[in-house]
């Protein structure tokens, strides 16, 4: 049964500020194709523990949009078990750059965001998924030192993956919309054999 939308108060959503969210990765005896990386948690994700919660954010109806997921996900109030276990069967992962929760992706540090590149890099080589999307040029570049990176598929791969810069799906990136994320959360979805 999907759960009830709900709202939370600035102060108790200001009450998640540094607090953290497991990444979702597939269990034993399950195939990683797609890991995801967000920047950091938001505190909305950090209050629900589900990536990418927001009610603004276009990331699930964009996934749906495009094929990856086969079911709508509506994870405002926190991802049901069903929803986690859609995300797990069909072969994405979600993980973020910087762990802790923050009202907004600026008020990380430099040296937050490149730690944060190192434990990723970690990651990738403990979970070996065939392919890393990163939602967010301006965290990429600062995470990894590539100034000049653009969206799309790297040149080199990481530890074995394919790697993607795809832009990020948060309601404070207007110049996206859910049809334009599709078609950028569609090119490594194809490469991970998601899609046909």
């Amino acid at each position: 049964m999907p759960s009830a939308r709900r709202s939370f108060t600035r102060a108790e959503l200001e009450s998640y500020r540094d607090a953290e969210v497991p990444d979702l990765l597939p269990g034993p005896g399950q195939e990683l194709r797609l890991l995801f990386v967000g920047i950091n948690p938001g505190l909305w994700t950090a209050a629900t523990q589900t990536h990418f919660a927001h009610p603004g954010n276009r990331f699930y109806p964009a996934l749906l949009r495009a094929g990856v997921l086969t079911r709508a996900v509506d994870p405002a109030a926190g991802m049901t078990d069903e929803d986690r276990e859609h995300l797990r069967e069909r072969g994405v992962g979600i993980t973020n750059l910087v762990r802790r929760a923050t009202a907004r992706a600026d008020e990380l540090t430099a040296d937050e965001l490149r730690e944060g590149g190192e434990r990723l890099l970690a990651t990738i080589a403990r979970t070996r998924p065939a392919v890393v999307a990163v939602a967010g040029i301006t965290a990429y570049r600062q995470a990894f030192g590539v100034r000049k990176a653009q969206t799309g598929e790297q040149p080199e791969p990481v530890e074995g993956a394919r790697l993607w810069v795809v832009p990020n799906p948060s309601g404070l990136n207007a110049h996206e919309t859910v049809e334009s994320l599709a078609v950028a959360y569609a090119e490594p979805a194809r490469a991970a054999d998601l899609l046909d």
